[in-house]
């Protein structure tokens, strides 16, 4: 099972749990043939889920020391766990964190979000203006899902260049590309410092909790890019736990042209492959970036 299998799953589980498009978790309980109790859990614990005593089915007692839309996530979670019939493997660190955390952790969260934030209402609620801190807020009000989670649901879903990545003491742990930018055989590496002259690292530096946006070069983060121009980088720094979240995005024209194949050599036009010479030879596309 891959991350397309967890989310076909998850996608057809809200077609079936859903009356309306917008999240239910009563609905979703329902779904799983479970039921919701809220109690105050160990910091750090944010959910689990047992058989039900009295019959067949579940309950999932989540915590309700933390904020709704922890809880909120955490039931998509859990119901992640019985519906794909993955075991608990929970660790001793924070659940939304990615250090050293289990493949079925990971599906589950895969699946949470599909259910949090439903591909069609989410999609159809994506304005066609430039990405702002504005509209993630918005889109997170309309969802109750956080600041970071509606910024990656976002940027997988919107159809120009757009990457999310999320970073913990001062490490990229976490990068999600969508297609505009997979299909170019852009990459961002991972296990890595935060990379110097991104806004990222300077809130980091700055400390405390903040919020910016900014013009920086693609190769500050992008793999695979042609030095020369710019992303938009929005960045936001928890920095009571020392976590950062980054928006990346860029037009078409700040790209190379063509694309890449499976075997991730770059694909001419008139979709013959380049010759391997060695040398980049793509062509020259769009306003450079100022020095």
């Amino acid at each position: 099972m891959d991350e397309v299998d967890v989310r076909q799953r998850a996608r057809r589980f809200v077609a079936n749990a859903l009356a309306g498009d917008m999240p239910d978790m009563v609905a979703y309980a329902k779904g799983a043939n479970a039921r919701i109790r809220a109690e105050h859990l160990d910091r750090g614990e944010a959910a689990f889920t047992i058989p039900s005593p009295k019959g067949p089915g579940y309950i999932i007692t989540v915590n309700e020391s933390e904020s709704e839309e922890r809880q909120r996530f955490s039931i998509c979670h859990e119901i992640g766990h019985i519906v794909l019939g993955l075991p608990t493997a929970h660790a001793e660190q924070r659940s939304w964190s990615y250090v050293k955390r289990h493949i079925n952790e990971i599906m589950c969260d895969w699946f949470a979000t599909e259910l949090l934030m439903p591909y069609e209402a989410f999609s159809k609620r994506i304005p066609a203006s430039e990405p702002s801190v504005g509209i993630i807020e918005t889109l997170g009000e309309a969802f109750g899902a956080s600041f970071p989670a509606t910024a990656s649901r976002y940027a997988s879903l919107v159809p120009f260049p757009c990457a999310y990545v999320t970073m913990e003491s001062g490490v990229v742990r976490y990068a999600a590309i969508n297609t505009a930018l997979r299909r170019k055989g852009i990459r961002i590496a991972l296990k890595c410092p935060i990379p110097p002259g991104s806004v990222a690292h300077k809130l980091r530096a700055e400390r405390g909790h903040a919020t910016d946006t900014g013009e920086v070069a693609q190769d500050v983060w992008l793999e695979n890019c042609e030095a020369g121009y710019d992303v938009w980088e929005l960045s936001r720094h928890y920095g009571d736990y020392d976590e950062t979240i980054s928006l990346l995005w860029c037009s078409e024209d700040n790209l190379p042209q063509g694309e890449v194949d499976r075997f991730n050599r770059r694909v001419d036009e008139d979709g013959g492959l380049e010759d391997l010479t060695g040398e980049i030879t793509w062509e020259k596309h769009g306003p450079r970036r100022r020095r």
